[in-house]
């Protein structure tokens, strides 16, 4: 186990060098440079290009690349931001925690809510705790978080002044965008988990464990659950590091002050430095979530712990 954990921590490596360098590429075929779109149109040519040199960015691609990987796996140094001259890690570290509060509360949210309505839905199959449930979670997986958000914006907020609208800086004001990037993995947890419970419940084992006299609520929670719990672990995963990378649409509606606004707000001054360290944070995060996952998933799948075991040895 160990040795798998470590093999998994070493390919961080690639993946994070990866990512720079398509950055890199994406960033450079786009039109205009730094110089240029700080300076304005109306600005000379040889001032644009005496600020490009001062940021580094009329070196070739491969060279800024190459310097850069220097400074972050060498010197700790994420370097200085294009645009407020200030440190990247201080500028992007405060942001990246409040979205991965955002996202966990979504997270746990989505979980508390679709888990045990699946379990419930699947048991209780072709009954009113089956298919009303059904039906809503379709409709709420068909509709856009954006369009969830401007709704729960205008009741919640603006209607019944319950929740601030902005980020004030304490936890209520993450409740609404929570909520708003919950409730469309909440209706896939919840999918995914029915889904699962049926295909288990109908199992020899579990034919056998009633035969033999065991409870519904013994042969349900733990014969079935645990089983069917496998590619709901995997999902929930999934969605982590989705919504932690895709939590930039409630961050701009609730005006909240996190990784995925500030990336797409310096976009468009090509604020290189800044754009880099926030996307890879990001990808190490989400490679962290699904080593977790696989984790999780040999603790609760013995026939998984005993390859990782055999591995070992």
């Amino acid at each position: 186990m160990y040795r798998y954990v470590i093999k998994r921590l070493l390919f961080l490596i690639p993946t994070i060098l990866g990512v720079i360098l398509i950055i890199f590429l994406v960033m450079n075929l786009t039109p205009s440079t730094p110089g240029r779109i700080m300076l304005g149109p109306s600005a000379t040519e040889a001032d644009v290009e005496q600020l490009n040199h001062e940021l580094g960015y009329d070196k070739p691609i491969l060279e800024r690349y190459a310097d850069y990987v220097v400074d972050v796996f060498v010197n700790q140094d994420f370097g200085t931001s294009y645009y407020t001259k200030q440190p990247v890690f201080d500028e992007i570290w405060p942001r990246y925690i409040t979205t991965i509060k955002l996202a966990a509360i979504g997270i746990v949210l989505s979980t508390l809510i679709g888990v045990p309505l699946g379990i419930i839905a699947a048991v209780k199959q072709y009954s009113l705790w089956d298919n009303i449930p059904s039906v809503i979670s379709f409709f709420l997986a068909a509709v856009p978080s954006f369009v969830l958000g401007m709704v729960l914006l205008f009741i919640f907020c603006l209607k019944m002044n319950l929740l601030p609208t902005y980020d004030d800086g304490t936890i209520w004001s993450l409740i609404m965008p929570a909520i708003t990037i919950a409730i469309p993995p909440a209706a896939q947890n919840f999918r995914f988990t029915k889904s699962s419970m049926l295909e288990e419940v109908r199992q020899d084992y579990v034919r056998t464990a009633r035969a033999k006299g065991a409870s519904e609520r013994t042969v349900i929670w733990k014969h079935a659950l645990e089983n069917a719990l496998l590619p709901v672990v995997t999902n929930i995963g999934l969605n982590l590091g989705v919504l932690i990378a895709g939590a930039v649409v409630a961050e701009k509606l609730f005006s909240i002050q996190g990784i995925g606004s500030l990336i797409v707000d310096r976009i468009a001054y090509k604020d290189e430095p800044v754009i880099i360290a926030g996307t890879l944070l990001i990808s190490i995060c989400f490679t962290l979530i699904m080593l977790v996952v696989d984790l999780i998933y040999a603790y609760i799948d013995p026939r998984i712990r005993a390859k990782y075991s055999k591995t070992k040895g």
